[in-house]
């Protein structure tokens, strides 16, 4: 059986452009899985936001990360693409960190050229390292690799720092130290995400959809394969998505004094275990304990 590296290496040789939702929790990813998508996006935004109640400006450790994606790792049978913000340091933290999410078994982490502490890639203030320390963190990634499965996503934050230019020529410097997969993030304009596309052929590139006030302007799957994205990750969305439809049932509660208008938007009682995998232990009850 192929390891989930070894399966997202083979969905990047495939035809089709990967879409892959943002999970931050296991039942979001389970979610994403059921619902038939490739790959999952573990997002550091929304992990932030849901374990430790707060923004994404690198208050995460990677220890809190690294618990969270082995959880996540060990509920499904997709690739899981980590989020690792800076690789929670230099090049030598990126060795540990490469190292550690390997051992779990995610099929990528994503590294970005952001100084520690980072922030959302949407949002101001963002500054970046010097692009000869990113090749060098991108060469520690290869060094500390056990096996060539493992993908490197190499982010840039720079067209909201240096500016496009520059952004493109740390990608070209990205890829020629090794990186599979390169994200421009946050292009402004549907002129800049062409030019991404143009400036970057012939590598693989992903591309973050961001709704509703994110900085990118939107496309859909099929207009962004036509352009030559290979991967489009929607990190807000599960998240975002999750906070509105919470906030309408506790608003409606605390209203009304019931939830008896808002049970057609919610899961049954079954259901929601059965998403967790409630027949499958009840099965091992039987065979295992006598239940």
């Amino acid at each position: 059986m192929f390891s989930k590296s070894a399966q997202l290496r083979q969905l990047l040789h495939d035809k089709g452009i990967i879409v892959a939702p943002g999970a931050y929790d296991c039942i979001s990813a389970k979610l994403v899985e059921q619902l038939g998508f490739s790959a999952i996006y573990l997002t550091g935004a929304g992990m932030a936001s849901s374990r430790l109640g707060v923004p994404d400006i690198g208050l995460m450790t990677m220890s809190e990360v690294l618990e969270t994606a082995k959880n996540i790792v060990q509920v499904t049978n997709i690739p899981v693409i980590c989020d690792t913000d800076t690789g929670y340091g230099n090049a030598i933290n990126l060795i540990r960190t490469t190292r550690e999410f390997e051992q779990i078994g995610v099929a990528a982490i994503q590294i970005e050229d952001q100084i520690t502490p980072k922030k959302c890639g949407h949002t101001e203030g963002k500054q970046i390292i010097r692009k000869e320390e990113m090749v060098k963190k991108i060469e520690a990634f290869h060094h500390a690799r056990r096996t060539e499965d493992l993908v490197l996503i190499a982010r840039t934050d720079a067209i909201a720092v240096t500016g496009f230019e520059d952004a493109i020529d740390r990608a070209k410097s990205y890829a020629e130290a090794g990186a599979d997969i390169l994200f421009v993030e946050a292009p402004h304009t549907v002129d800049e995400v062409k030019r991404i596309c143009d400036e970057l052929r012939g590598t693989h590139l992903l591309i973050n959809m961001v709704e509703k006030g994110g900085k990118t302007p939107s496309f859909s799957t099929q207009e962004l394969e036509t352009m030559g994205f290979k991967m489009a990750i929607y990190p807000t969305l599960p998240w975002t998505a999750a906070i509105k439809a919470m906030r309408d049932v506790l608003q409606e509660l605390k209203t009304k004094g019931t939830t008896a208008d808002v049970e057609k938007e919610l899961v049954s009682f079954q259901e929601m275990f059965e998403l967790v995998g409630s027949s499958e232990y009840k099965a091992l009850e039987r065979k295992f304990l006598g239940l």
